[in-house]
């Protein structure tokens, strides 16, 4: 049995030989282009060895720079391909529209190569992060900006590809005034949130690991998105806030020019209670330990009822974390000190039994009072 080719050399100019050559003249070139692909990426990094950003760049868009060199050689062999190919035309559109498709790809792998370059060369997960947190907010804000500028320009191209894409055009300008309203009124949040990332970015009320208050709600700004800022709870949970929400609403940021927070403690204690031996201990014990960051240290009585009196330990520490956990300390070594040197001077409730004009208060309170039988007694 053997494979008869004699219809291989019986070919006319026709179709079918058409279409023979340009798929192994694709195939080849396909092999041509992941070829120089390699080789350039190879050169590239042989050249900007040592340049973080080229670095990161050459790994980050390895695929979608690979597929754009192979997509742009078989544009090539296909505008060359003879009139008569099988379907010259359908698979033209097709890899017309792949190409813009990997160019959009490529674009965002180059935005996010350099977002990840700026995030490795300002690292946040040291004491004083100001800065640090400053770009990594500005990059993430602006880069995922970047990503939808793209995503919309690449969706266009390939809209102007499809037959009769300047007849829709033309269509939707004719309808524009009352299409315009109602795209204007739908795309209101979407917008607002795109401007308000905006300006987040550059403003900058918010950053990466900021602390705030949100509602009554303490922690940290874990996520910044395009559309809305994710805020880790002290507790785990995850509060979801609309971009928008931070340009209209007031809130708390403990760490918008410093890290560094005052921290403190309130005790209510008698008023026999020597202040100066209590402050002398207070002292003391922040010498002791090592989330005081030795700034602050700072005891007053800042109110006084006709009951106790309100003394205020007021500490500091590098970041609002630390001082939670030094507030907890403090509090719970001067109480433990007050409650075995001073346990008198701890809070308590003055009562006195007046005996003016008044039978003895002690018979009263054992033969019950006068004209009144005891409980139990007929």
């Amino acid at each position: 049995m053997s494979l008869d080719l004699d219809f291989l050399y019986n070919m006319n100019e026709g179709p079918l030989r058409s279409g023979l050559i340009v798929l192994g003249v694709a195939l080849v070139a396909v092999l041509v282009a992941i070829f120089l692909h390699r080789l350039g990426v190879a050169l590239v990094r042989r050249l900007a060895r040592g340049r973080p950003f080229t670095t990161t760049a050459t790994q980050v868009t390895f695929n979608a720079s690979r597929a754009c060199v192979i997509l742009f050689m078989l544009r090539i062999v296909l505008a060359g391909a003879p009139d008569n190919t099988p379907g010259l035309t359908r698979i033209s559109y097709l890899t017309s529209i792949a190409f813009i498709l990997a160019l959009t790809w490529f674009l965002m792998r180059c935005v996010k190569s350099v977002s990840l370059t700026v995030v490795n060369l300002n690292p946040y997960d040291v004491a004083d992060n100001l800065k640090a947190r400053r770009i990594l907010t500005q990059t993430r804000v602006l880069s995922r900006s970047a990503y939808f500028l793209i995503a919309l320009l690449g969706l266009a191209f390939v809209l102007l590809t499809l037959p009769g894409a300047r007849q829709f055009g033309a269509s939707l300008l004719a309808s524009a005034g009352v299409a315009g309203i109602v795209a204007g009124i739908a795309a209101k949040p979407v917008l607002g949130n795109f401007f308000a990332g905006l300006q987040i970015a550059f403003s900058q009320p918010i950053r990466i690991d900021d602390v705030l208050i949100v509602k009554g709600e303490w922690g940290r700004v874990e996520e910044i998105t395009g559309t809305f800022v994710v805020v880790r709870i002290w507790d785990e949970r995850r509060m979801i806030v609309p971009l928008q929400w931070f340009i209209e609403n007031p809130f708390e940021n403990w760490t918008h020019t410093s890290s560094t927070i005052l921290g403190t403690v309130f005790l209510w204690l008698d008023f026999s209670v020597p202040t100066q031996a209590v402050r002398a201990e207070f002292e003391r014990i922040c010498q002791t330990l090592p989330l005081w960051d030795k700034r602050v240290c700072v005891m007053h009585v800042t109110d006084a009822s006709e009951r106790t009196m309100q003394i205020r330990l007021l500490v500091s520490a590098r970041d609002s974390g630390s001082a939670f956990d030094l507030r907890c300390q403090i509090r719970e070594h001067m109480i433990n000190f007050i409650a075995s040197h001073y346990p008198d001077a701890l809070p308590r409730m003055r009562a006195e039994l007046s005996s003016r004009n008044q039978p003895d208060a002690l018979d009263t309170l054992i033969d019950g009072a006068p004209g009144e039988p005891l409980k139990g007694q007929p």
